[in-house]
């Protein structure tokens, strides 16, 4: 028996590809679906089938998800972190160097000249001087969120001779041994906003990072900063933005979010959400959603959930595996133990994870499990789902 997936936008072949077709349907239209596989579609206005077991998207936010519903429901939420990294380090290199050396303002005056060769070249030697910019070797560059794609910009941004300051009290052991040992630590954001001439904003949209660049921050940066926001545009209030580049504070505000008061700014460059948008990045979202949900679908581990914990386990040999998704609470792994003792089935082999409010549960059992176990299972008070997982043909 295979699996269905759902299709929520066009996803790349080459993650596809990872689906073997003997048992995996795949279609944007398919009732009782196993998975979702999502880019940008909204899905907080749709109803998902009681049969989805989980949904990964081929990106790295998952704003367009409604992970907390989903959540309550025992459904892993997946997504692809790093594998638009370089896509997204790439524009913000540009985009400083765009800021820099003020090449939209100046590529607009140039479209804008009239007349033969003789009359343009007169007309920009007599108006390049209102464009004269600054380079980025000496200049101090701050990075606020050293996940994947914060640290290859940090480390880029060295590469080109500038200083790098980092801020991020979370930093994982994975990103700190990528991060290039001289990039400086901030010692917090305030530090980092004095210190720094740019400014690169690298951190998911949670109530913690809404308007995390504000007004009292901007004056604490040097006249004539630069601030880039790749991330989410709520990371920064707008107004605060729009009123340091009018006073001249800020130099440039380059985000990837157009917005009605920022698009025409003169000191404003706003591109139209292309941090991802390269075939690369896109082929490897796809390919690390399709497999992230072809390892849980065929052997229940987890990894890459933005809403439960990393749980990998071999399996053994031989044995029946059982999955469950419950509620972080006291005594839920002695209950499911108890479960399967009073079924006469015994445990080979046992993981259990737990991250903040949710835990999972990952069990071998030498005896073969039935339907009525799983349901018996999903019995028990805090157990938000639990399966057996099929193995792969």
């Amino acid at each position: 028996m295979g699996y269905r997936i759902l299709t929520l936008n066009s996803i790349s072949m080459r993650g596809l590809e990872r689906l073997p077709r003997d048992r995996y349907e795949v279609a944007s239209e398919i009732l009782h679906p196993d998975a979702v596989l999502v880019r940008s579609a909204d899905m907080h206005a749709q109803e998902l089938s009681p049969s989805v077991l989980a949904v990964a998207r081929a990106g790295a936010g998952t704003n367009n998800i409604p992970v907390a519903a989903l959540s309550r429901r025992g459904v892993p939420v997946f997504n692809a972190p790093g594998a638009n990294a370089n896509a997204v380090k790439e524009l913000v290199l540009a985009g400083m160097l765009l800021a820099a050396r003020n090449i939209c303002q100046a590529w607009e005056f140039a479209r804008g000249l009239t007349g033969d060769d003789a009359a343009l070249d007169l007309a920009v030697e007599q108006g390049k001087k209102a464009y004269v910019g600054f380079e980025l070797p000496g200049r101090t560059l701050g990075v606020i969120g050293l996940g994947a794609v914060g640290v290859l910009v940090a480390n880029s941004a060295e590469a080109l001779g500038m200083k790098v300051l980092g801020y991020d009290p979370q930093i994982t052991v994975q990103r700190a041994w990528q991060l290039s040992s001289t990039v400086q630590q901030a010692l917090s954001l305030d530090d980092l906003f004095a210190r720094s001439e740019l400014i690169s904003v690298h951190v998911p949209l949670l109530e913690a990072t809404r308007g995390l660049v504000n007004a009292t921050r901007l004056r604490l940066m040097r006249a004539g900063g630069v601030v880039l926001n790749f991330a989410r545009a709520p990371i920064v209030i707008e107004s605060d933005i729009v009123a340091a580049l009018d006073s001249g504070h800020l130099h440039a505000y380059v985000s990837d979010f157009p917005t009605a008061a920022l698009k025409d700014h003169r000191r404003a460059i706003t591109l139209p959400h292309l941090g991802a948008s390269t075939l690369e990045a896109e082929d490897n979202c796809a390919i690390m959603a399709a497999e992230t949900l072809r390892e849980f679908l065929e052997h229940g581990n987890i990894r890459n959930s933005v809403n439960f914990p990393e749980a990998v386990l071999p399996r053994q040999p031989g044995c029946t595996r059982i999955a469950i998704a419950n509620s972080n609470v006291p005594n839920m792994v002695g209950q499911i133990s108890t479960c399967l003792a009073s079924a006469g089935i015994n445990i080979a082999e046992m993981l259990n994870r737990s991250r903040g409010e949710y835990a999972y549960t990952l069990l071998d059992t030498e005896s073969t499990a039935d339907a009525a176990l799983i349901e018996r299972l999903r019995g028990i008070e805090g157990v938000l789902s639990a399966r057996l997982v099929r193995a792969p043909d």
